[in-house]
């Protein structure tokens, strides 16, 4: 029987991983080696068992801090001495054998949660402000309609393994110097199921499972941004033999936006205005969030000046009245490339009228300016 691996060395993280880390390096494997990814691969599937293997032990404190401690011959049911392992040290404590088998001879039939699913959904600036209904066509399992889950053809049953005689586990005891030590590992004849479908359910090929595609509509709270998941519990694929079913994360992206930028709350808008306007000032209309308003510019505009329209940028999702941010608009001087005779004149006169001296104006940079209208100071 070849060796087993390190459960770390299998999931590729540090002995020191926390949860999140071990539960993220599982689900990328489990994605890459899942028996539908890999129909027929022998090879993907044994891999997939050791990783569900690793996962199990290493996600659960209890099993982890054993599997530290002692290595396989803990988290298997290894024992101190013959007829002393470590299913009957949890039975001692917790009184339900931790998990690590059942005693007795009955199948394990144990039921196990569905995978996550994952969907990345791209929305507009405008759902994000205010919050959507989005439909999306979504991928994943659900129990097979024709076998009703049980993996078998319809009229048949699977049977009890007769290589572990439904129990799911191979019991191996070694003698040693120190005495004899017993490890238990999920049978190979079953996959640790306790039970072989010789029969199996054409439709889903005896998986109990089969994968659709179907419409699904989600909420899309205002004030979302990129980088946000929402999570739906019990919307990812079915669990087996009765189990949960897993969770659907969907990842928000937001969609460039052809006048705005975003900054947290805020909504950035680059207003471009002409040399008579900055000068003499104007009443102009600026595109928001859902529409337009009237904005006046004022009169002696300097280049890169920071307004700001109350209440029209994002809500603040993690507050309950989900308050707004401010647009905040920056002038944006247009100078002309092309002067005629007649503007050239004029401009001519008008700098010699003001003797040519520049208007001193706010010499702050650009991201100094952006940084206190955010902050709120003038």
């Amino acid at each position: 029987m070849p060796e087993k691996r390190d459960y770390y060395e299998v999931l590729g993280v540090a002995r020191e991983a926390s949860a999140p880390e071990i539960r993220s390096a599982y689900r990328k494997l489990a994605a890459k080696y899942h028996p539908d990814v890999n129909p027929g691969d022998h090879e993907a599937e044994e891999k997939f068992k050791e990783i569900n293997e690793a996962h199990e032990v290493l996600s659960t404190p209890e099993k982890r801090q054993m599997y530290d401690q002692f290595g396989h011959a803990g988290p298997q049911g290894g024992g101190f001495g013959e007829g002393f392992g470590v299913g009957d040290i949890f039975d001692m404590f917790f009184g339900q054998g931790g998990g690590f088998g059942q005693r007795g001879g009955s199948p394990r039939q144990q039921a196990t949660q569905g995978s996550d699913v994952r969907y990345d959904l791209e929305i507009t600036f405008e759902e994000a402000a205010f919050g959507a209904t989005k439909t999306i066509k979504l991928q994943r399992q659900h129990p097979c309609d024709t076998c009703a889950g049980s993996g078998a053809k319809p009229g048949t049953s699977p049977k009890p393994c007769s290589a572990c005689h439904g129990t799911g586990q191979v019991r191996h005891v070694q003698n040693t110097i120190l005495g004899s030590f017993a490890t238990v590992t999920p049978c190979a004849n079953c996959g640790g199921e306790g039970r072989v479908i010789t029969d199996p359910c054409v439709t889903c090929r005896g998986q109990g499972r089969i994968r659709n595609s179907e419409d699904h509509t989600i909420q899309v709270p205002a004030g979302v941004d990129t980088g946000i998941r929402l999570i739906e519990h019990g919307a990812g694929d079915a669990g087996r033999r009765g189990g949960p079913n897993g969770d659907l994360h969907v990842a928000i992206f937001l969609k460039e936006h052809a006048h705005f930028k975003r900054h947290g709350k805020e909504l950035i808008y680059e207003l471009p205005i002409t040399f008579t306007q900055a000068t003499l000032g104007d009443s102009v209309t600026v595109p928001i969030l859902g529409g337009e308003e009237k904005f006046t510019v004022p009169e002696g505009t300097q280049p890169e000046s920071l307004f700001r329209l109350r209440g029209k940028g994002f809500p603040d999702i993690n507050t309950r009245h989900g308050e707004r941010g401010d647009q905040i608009v920056i002038a944006k001087l247009q100078v002309p490339t092309k002067l005629n005779d007649e503007q050239r004149r004029l401009l001519k006169e008008f700098a010699a009228a003001g003797g040519e001296k520049p208007v001193t104006g706010d010499e702050r940079g650009l991201l100094e300016k952006m940084k206190d209208a955010i902050t709120g100071k003038s």
